[in-house]
């Protein structure tokens, strides 16, 4: 009878242990903290002009949105979220006011908070890696996912920097992102084909056009978005040297293209390479 007892507490025992141990590594998989910069850029949708004083492009009363690579990191993350495998969401940007819009986009789409560096220089790639550096060492976060590059100046710089800066992994133009035990898995394309790489968390990860397509953000989520927290922090409160490296000297527009002509023969065309493009 004491013996049919103790085996009966050893069994409630064992199944306790096992729905710890279960419970423990489900806990364990949902900590991890994403966070996604993005970037307010002018839409791909407007035809970007070159200013009068050819010193930059034209931005005054031109429609602006978030960067499309970024778009993509930010869909990314709210799926791995979705997905269970991923506790918060948390996006950041750098600039003036402004930079809002960009903000509650993202939180329409499915972040759970944002935080904006304020800021009236310019910044460039060095200086925002080094500004988020500061940020990610606040608020500790397990992933960084970021477009590859902005449609502004296409550097293809700040998520490389950024990991070199943290001395973190980082998996560059991302086709495909799945978190395993401890570690994340990076699919890039290459000349060759697919590349799959292993890192270990943390790490950081840009995203390229072909990883998800962004959902559209309905009303209803965009009017929740304005009740979720958007901090406001101050670029310069990080000491951080953002002075620019790069100066522009000029801007101009690419030469337009002179229209094409028909040839009626083969030797026509032989002797207008030759003679007008001079190419043979």
């Amino acid at each position: 009878m004491i013996a049919g007892y103790l085996c009966c507490v050893l069994e409630n025992v064992l199944i306790l242990c096992y729905h710890d141990l279960v419970l423990f590594k489900y806990v364990r998989s949902v900590v991890i903290k994403v966070l996604v910069p993005v970037k307010r850029v002018i839409d791909y949708n407007v035809k970007v002009r070159v200013n009068a004083d050819n010193s930059g492009v034209e931005t005054a009363n031109v429609k602006m949105s978030m960067n499309p690579f970024d778009e993509i990191a930010v869909e990314e993350a709210v799926r791995l979220k979705e997905a269970g495998k991923v506790s918060e969401v948390v996006v950041v940007s750098i600039g003036v006011d402004k930079v809002e819009d960009v903000l509650r986009t993202a939180l329409a789409m499915g972040a759970d908070r944002s935080i904006l560096l304020s800021c009236e220089e310019e910044i460039q790639p060095l200086a925002a890696a080094k500004l988020l550096q500061k940020l990610v060492e606040e608020e500790s976060p397990e992933l960084v996912i970021l477009g590859k590059q902005a449609i502004d100046d296409d550097s293809n710089q700040t998520g490389q920097m950024l990991a070199g800066l943290l001395g973190w992994g980082q998996g560059t133009f991302a086709s495909k992102v799945e978190l395993v035990d401890g570690g994340v898995n990076v699919t890039r394309e290459v000349d060759a084909g697919l590349s799959t790489v292993h890192l270990k968390l943390p790490a950081v990860v840009t995203t390229d056009l072909r990883l998800n397509e962004p959902r559209y953000v309905a009303l209803p989520n965009i009017m929740k978005a304005r009740a979720k927290p958007l901090e406001k922090k101050s670029a310069a409160e990080y000491g951080v040297d953002i002075a620019p490296r790069l100066q522009t000297q000029r801007v101009d527009s690419p030469p337009v293209r002179q229209a094409g002509i028909k040839v009626n023969n083969v030797d026509e065309l032989i002797d207008k390479l030759r003679n007008e493009a001079k190419v043979i």
